[in-house]
């Protein structure tokens, strides 16, 4: 792990995690042997001098599933690489961080569940973030919190449902053009999109555009060295991926 990459909320839970744990966690399907720390890459893969952060108004809250912060194919851990405000929360059914709750209620948030609106009350459902808010004698926009559920897709729906301290808020439902470009899992749907893509499209739709293109550069690198460390095939630093994410550091 490179001395310059900061544990962050993502890195965080997934030591909290380990320390608990009674066995040792084996990834399946991914590439073999010692990882580094920073990036969960084999360390001739690295990507950690890669890692870019980019400054935005928007926040993100992840509600990850009991071993999702311990796969290396998960992509929650690249939003925590990119998006300074991201926090990362284990999620029980029966118990609640304390800290969550305590974020959920900050007012200089507003939260939005990310999830599909066909399998919600459409009461709930919006489709763009919510316009400038009042305060006592000053008026300002309350910074966006996008609440995204880590998990696969029956997880995610159980999180859902058995969340209560989420219903209050709205569910944010997301209409992309486009199909997911996800390669490091399988999925039965196109429109399934990884955590990381779906990041990315919140981050869009809060206007944070060179957050949403640095979202996307991101994990596609990600995606290639984690493919070509499993092939264990020689990567290109020069090729299309490379470059569209060091055009993208550029402009920071």
């Amino acid at each position: 792990m490179s001395s310059s990459v900061v544990p962050h909320a993502v890195s965080q839970l997934r030591t909290l995690r380990l320390q608990r744990s009674t066995r040792p966690f084996l990834a399946r399907g991914g590439p073999h042997g010692e990882r580094c720390a920073g990036c969960r890459l084999l360390p001739s893969y690295c990507i950690c001098e890669w890692r870019t952060i980019v400054p935005t108004n928007a926040a993100v809250c992840l509600l990850m599933s009991d071993t999702e912060p311990l796969k290396p194919s998960n992509t929650g851990w690249l939003i925590a690489d990119v998006v300074p405000d991201t926090f990362a929360f284990a999620w029980a059914r029966t118990e609640v961080d304390p800290a969550l709750l305590a974020l959920l209620a900050d007012p200089q948030w507003q939260p939005y569940v990310v999830f599909p609106g066909e399998f919600v009350d459409p009461a709930r459902v919006v489709n763009d973030l919510a316009p400038v808010q009042s305060y006592s004698d000053h008026v300002k926009t309350k910074r966006p919190l996008f609440i995204l559920l880590d998990a696969t897709w029956s997880e995610a729906r159980k999180i859902f449902k058995k969340s209560p301290y989420l219903l209050n808020f709205p569910v944010l439902s997301l209409q992309p053009e486009q199909i997911s470009n996800y390669r490091l899992r399988r999925s039965r749907r196109d429109d399934h999109f990884c955590t990381a893509e779906v990041a990315a499209l919140c981050l869009e739709l809060a206007g944070e555009t060179h957050a949403a293109q640095t979202m996307d550069a991101y994990l596609d690198l990600y995606t290639e060295h984690y493919l070509r460390a499993k092939m264990q095939q020689k990567l290109n630093w020069d090729d299309e991926i490379h470059q569209t994410l060091r055009s993208l550091r550029e402009k920071i």
